[in-house]
């Protein structure tokens, strides 16, 4: 339920701070906006009033700025009581999964909730093709290479995709591999689906041991 509403709250959040982005680009308010708008310029826009001066095209376009910023404002608030919420009952459930690089308490959710309970993934590869990173073969009579998997639970997806990318920025270990499969002239998307594969391997295997010892 936490991350239905949580995806809820960020698709709308986009919503509104494009829509206010356009509108400060298309209307001369006072705010030069070549590109998506920060929080401290959101922020701003909020603590707006309204002036007598301004005719009625600028009055219009500047109270639904302040709606909108205060909107984003009031979202970015439900969104961090969210995650807040998320974590008490990740670490209720299974702390030492936080202990995982790059596993933070959204993609911890994330995890949890495709994973389950013991059981309803029969094994590693189960679970890796449940997030749709088993790799799928496309070999011809003289090459043999595999494509991306588009099929399986997109959000778990994401998660995986975001525990890459934190560890090849921040483990040295998975910047390692990343240097030598670079060497090896594999891309940096095809090296970053190995490892979310590797992750998924990871994952459900301390997913599964983190049972067995709670019994």
């Amino acid at each position: 339920m936490l991350l239905t509403a949580r995806n809820a709250m960020t698709g709308e959040r986009t919503r509104a701070v494009n829509a206010l982005t356009a509108l400060v680009r298309v209307h001369d308010l006072g705010i030069d906006a070549p590109r998506k708008l920060n929080r401290p310029t959101i922020r701003a826009i909020a603590s707006w009033r309204t002036r007598r001066s301004d005719d009625l095209a600028q009055a219009t376009a500047r109270a639904e700025a302040i709606r909108l910023a205060t909107r984003v404002l009031a979202l970015d608030t439900q969104v961090e009581a969210n995650e807040r919420d998320l974590l008490t009952i990740v670490k209720a459930t299974a702390p030492t999964l936080l202990d995982l690089l790059g596993v933070g308490p959204v993609n911890a959710a994330i995890v949890l909730t495709a994973w389950s309970h013991p059981g309803r993934v029969r094994n590693e590869a189960a679970f890796a093709k449940l997030g749709g990173v088993c790799p799928l073969e496309v070999s011809s009579g003289r090459r043999h290479e595999h494509r991306l998997n588009r099929t399986g639970d997109r959000q778990l997806n994401r998660a995986l995709h975001s525990i890459a990318k934190t560890r090849m920025r921040y483990d040295p270990t998975t910047r390692d591999y990343v240097t030598r499969r670079t060497e090896q002239s594999l891309s940096i998307p095809r090296i970053r689906r190995c490892l979310k594969r590797y992750i998924a391997r990871e994952l459900y295997r301390h997913l599964t041991n983190m049972t067995l010892d709670n019994q």
